[in-house]
């Protein structure tokens, strides 16, 4: 199932609002900004994507995780996982995430992400100044290897099809703004690299602890 978006009615007007975004960042303390990890099933974007926010959180920084699994229990609870339903999984993802950054959050996405073009228009989309892609990047073995939900193993016999590393492909991304080698690097080390790069990236206003 793919949703085609509407043409916007003439009678829908942006509204402004009197509270912008330069003030909720200042309140907070950071930028809104969307960290977009990208990579193979099993690559640990979940697993350092919650890392990297409870690391914010510790320091006093409003964020949110937009799981791949959790949106698909209701915002996108009607699509499947044919490549039109995952172009409009994304875009309907970006859009919450360009509200989420408005706001002065940073937001976080776990998902695969196996098309270059729907990463670059998520990118047009939120805009590129808001958006930090990240490549988590695991050989197909050492992903297959972890497999706690046996989706490889299942799509390996093909009960699960269009399985991104198996009977979909994957595209790496041609210039991530950080490569994290989640394949052999420990979660820490993981972790840290995010960290700094969101310092040097200057997401943060103040630091407050």
């Amino acid at each position: 199932m793919t949703n085609t978006a509407k043409k916007i009615s003439p009678d829908v007007v942006y509204h402004q609002a009197t509270v912008t975004r330069p003030r909720r960042e200042q309140i907070l303390g950071h930028n809104g900004a969307v960290l977009w990890f990208t990579g193979l099933s099993g690559a640990g974007k979940s697993t350092l994507a919650h890392a990297v926010e409870e690391e914010l959180h510790n320091r006093n920084c409003l964020t949110y995780v937009f799981d791949g699994d959790n949106v698909r229990h209701g915002l996108c609870g009607d699509l499947g996982f044919s490549l039109e339903d995952r172009k409009e999984n994304l875009r309907r993802i970006s859009e919450m995430c360009k509200l989420t950054a408005d706001a002065g959050i940073i937001a976080f996405t776990a998902f695969i992400s196996p098309v270059q073009e729907d990463r670059q228009n998520a990118k047009a989309l939120i805009g590129e100044d808001d958006f930090i892609e990240i490549y988590c990047k695991a050989s197909l073995e050492v992903c297959e290897g972890r497999d706690v939900k046996g989706l490889y193993k299942k799509a390996r016999e093909g009960i699960i099809s269009d399985f991104t590393g198996i009977s979909s492909p994957y595209e790496e991304p041609e210039n991530a703004d950080l490569i994290v080698d989640t394949g052999t690097n420990t979660l820490e080390e993981c972790t840290n690299q995010v960290l700094g790069y969101l310092f040097r990236r200057g997401i943060f206003i103040s630091a407050r602890k």
